[in-house]
């Protein structure tokens, strides 16, 4: 039987403490899946500025690897301008260090989203917590 994936949003309820902190350690792994499960729609665009960055990140990336196998006499040739060959590697370089960056804003907004949903979870009730070992 197919598993359904559904990206909609289910009703917001008061997450435990335990939930929520599921919630950051899941934003932390990949932001927007944990403010998705708190039911936050912040997750969507936090989700989406992370495919964004993914996938910035990994095809300017190889393609700036692959520059610089095919340059490396040049980039390690004491004799080359250092100016120029930096000009010239940063044109190939900027959009995957924009991937980065990407990623860096959609982790911060993540953990941002996190903190306010581990704020506004409930305090676990007294009854239902073990005693306290000694």
């Amino acid at each position: 039987m197919p598993m359904k994936v559904s990206f909609s949003l289910g009703e917001r309820r008061p997450l435990s403490r335990q939930t929520a902190w599921g919630c950051l350690t899941s934003n932390l792994a990949f932001p927007g899946s944990g403010s998705l499960a708190a039911g936050r729609v912040s997750g969507y665009p936090q989700l989406v500025l992370t495919f964004a960055a993914l996938v910035l990140s990994t095809v300017f990336g190889v393609r700036f690897i692959l520059w610089s196998i095919g340059n490396w006499g040049r980039l390690h040739d004491l004799q080359s301008d250092p100016l120029l060959v930096f000009g010239e590697m940063w044109r190939v370089m900027r959009w995957a260090l924009l991937g980065l960056a990407i990623f860096g804003i959609s982790m911060l907004w993540a953990l941002i989203t996190s903190l306010q949903i581990l704020q506004s979870a409930k305090e676990p009730e007294r009854g239902k917590l073990p005693p306290r070992l000694s």
